[in-house]
């Protein structure tokens, strides 16, 4: 874990102590699901995903499945977390972009696992509601950003991994050319129904690509909105 990081781990394990039990079954189901990566187990474990959602959602908040969060957008199933985290994880992470924020939940996880992250969210109302979260826990390395996550966020790359949680029906150009050589870009491509999980690293000038399985994300769209 990255110097920092650990003492916010120690802040986030006193809160939400009444999902504790949850949080220890949700990681249990996670490792026999195949997560295997112990940092990103500890990120789930210690992160109040019931934070993220509304509470009228609360009770659901650590079953495996995605749920809404407004503006037609939902937070990602706990293992679609984990497993796109692992799939970074296994490179370096002083510095990441993340594409759809959303919730703020996946930012809160990298927090715990890089150095930096660099998030961008199209809608507004999303921004806001993610930056008082990461605020109340104190995850003071994560920066966001209200823009298009199809331009990414140039001014502080190259970035050792980005992760894009809304599906694009291709990769997106721009988002490759923000990518450090040998850095790893995890995302969903391709229409509802026929999305893949790729894992994209950059070699030099050459990028190379590889199928990892079968998701369901939300549309990636263009643009920003209030």
């Amino acid at each position: 874990m990255v110097a920092g990081v650990a003492s916010m781990t120690r802040e986030l394990s006193g809160i939400g102590m009444t999902s504790l039990r949850t949080r220890e079954r949700m990681v249990t189901r996670l490792v026999e699901q195949g997560i295997r990566d112990l940092r990103v187990l500890e990120a789930m474990r210690n992160v109040p995903r019931h934070l993220f959602v509304d509470e009228a959602l609360g009770t659901r908040a650590y079953e495996d499945t995605a749920l809404p969060i407004g503006n037609g957008q939902t937070i990602s199933q706990p293992y679609v977390v984990a497993r796109m985290s692992e799939i970074l994880a296994a490179g370096l992470l002083s510095k990441v972009l993340e594409i759809g924020a959303g919730s703020g939940y996946q930012s809160a996880i990298l927090a715990l696992l890089a150095g930096e992250v660099f998030s961008v969210e199209r809608i507004g109302d999303l921004v806001r509601k993610a930056r008082e979260r990461l605020r109340r826990l104190q995850l003071h390395n994560v920066r966001l950003r209200h823009a298009d996550g199809y331009r990414g966020w140039a001014e502080y790359g190259p970035y050792d991994a980005i992760l894009v949680a809304a599906a694009p029906t291709e990769v997106p150009a721009e988002l490759t050319t923000q990518l450090a050589d040998g850095g790893r870009m995890v995302v969903p491509v391709g229409e509802r129904g026929t999305q893949q999980l790729l894992l994209i690293r950059r070699k030099g000038d050459e990028l190379v690509q590889e199928v990892l399985e079968t998701v369901s994300f939300v549309p990636m769209l263009g643009g920003a909105n209030r």
